[in-house]
């Protein structure tokens, strides 16, 4: 058959509408499929909230295919809160873990994702006048530490701030936490406080009850506690030395105000003092999956990007100490690399019974 012009035109404007159309066929295949968002709901304590908040990890977790939400909440009042179409608890220590699950709660899937120790917050002012008395040290390196001996005697006592050589101190010394019946920072202070009471073992059932006077003493000082770490920093920031002289805290709520709020660590740098107490104890920021979206979000968080983003902009030691740098890289004076003065903490029924005992006190 003889092709006359106008046929071969139109043969070849067919084959260029196919070719058009194979190759349109082909470039969407080649296209990355849409990640499916999935929305993953939980209870946080308050001092992770500033990563949850992070815009880099937002991005992480969409990348996994997840948008993460939460609601604040204590980490041990979280374990007797409604737990209905929540996919996680993160509270702040394995020790809120086995609370929730002498409680109900399923903790079959729950494992430490970072960690952070137990610190004290207080101002220069004070800091040096109790270096002074001999409660308190500070080395060449300009680290404060606090003989926790020492201070628990000294509230059992009822020194005051005076005797303890800070003159413009109002009424008897203390250091201040948030509720240890529902926040974990109150919580672990708490736990220290009965192991030191206990010749520095750790506490058990029994010397809790020996205690029980000691303990209520020491924790009616505050009066008033916060239920959320952060917002506890926050207060101890903004009223000042007058009203929060010194109180308990995450090393890492520091290191997080110097990197995300830069102009606000500026204005308390040379006032703010860290204190690392002799002994202390390590938070382990645990993570409970409820379900499949939250094993997802686990997954997350222990990935690799994600541990190098909450040391690097948010202070808290990776789970397995690896792949973080010094935590000079902070510009937070007066901290250290390796915390070697640690105790553990009690056993869970001693745990059960300190929480019992302060909130019979409460009540």
């Amino acid at each position: 058959m003889k092709l006359t012009k106008s046929k071969i035109i139109g043969l070849v404007a067919l084959l260029a509408v196919v070719g058009v159309i194979l190759g349109t066929i082909v470039w969407r295949q080649a296209q990355p499929k849409p990640v499916e968002i999935q929305q993953v709901n939980g209870y946080l304590g308050g001092e992770k909230i500033g990563l949850f908040d992070d815009e880099q990890f937002a991005k992480l977790a969409e990348q996994s295919g997840l948008k993460i939400n939460y609601r604040k909440a204590g980490s041990l009042a979280m374990m007797d809160a409604d737990r209905k179409g929540m996919d996680y608890l993160f509270p702040s220590s394995r020790a809120a873990v086995e609370y929730g699950k002498a409680n109900g709660v399923d903790t079959s899937n729950a494992d430490i994702v970072f960690n952070s120790p137990i610190v004290i917050y207080t101002h220069k002012a004070v800091a040096d006048a109790l270096v002074g008395s001999g409660i308190m040290s500070k080395d060449d390196a300009g680290v404060y530490r606090m003989d926790m001996a020492k201070a628990v005697d000294a509230m059992v006592n009822n020194k005051t701030w005076n005797d303890l050589g800070y003159t413009n101190g109002y009424g008897q010394f203390r250091i201040d936490s948030t509720d240890p019946v529902k926040s974990n920072s109150g919580n672990e202070y708490a736990a220290l406080v009965a192991t030191v009471l206990n010749g520095g073992q750790p506490a058990t059932i029994e010397s809790v009850s020996r205690d029980t006077d000691k303990i209520r003493a020491i924790f009616a000082k505050s009066g008033w506690m916060e239920t959320s770490s952060e917002d506890s920093f926050n207060q101890f920031l903004t009223l000042g030395i007058g009203s929060k002289p010194m109180m308990i805290g995450y090393e890492s709520q520091l290191l997080d105000l110097a990197v995300n709020q830069p102009d606000a660590f500026k204005q308390i740098k040379d006032d703010v003092v860290i204190v690392y107490p002799t002994p202390t104890v390590w938070s382990t920021h645990t993570l409970i999956a409820l379900d499949d979206k939250g094993a997802k979000l686990m997954q997350l968080l222990k990935s690799a990007d994600v541990q190098k983003l909450t040391w690097e902009r948010h202070g808290f030691r990776a789970a397995n100490f690896a792949g973080t740098d010094s935590i000079k890289r902070f510009n937070v004076p007066g901290t250290l690399d390796q915390i070697t003065a640690v105790t553990e903490l009690p056993n869970n029924m001693a745990m059960q019974g300190i929480i019992k005992l302060l909130d019979s006190t409460r009540g």
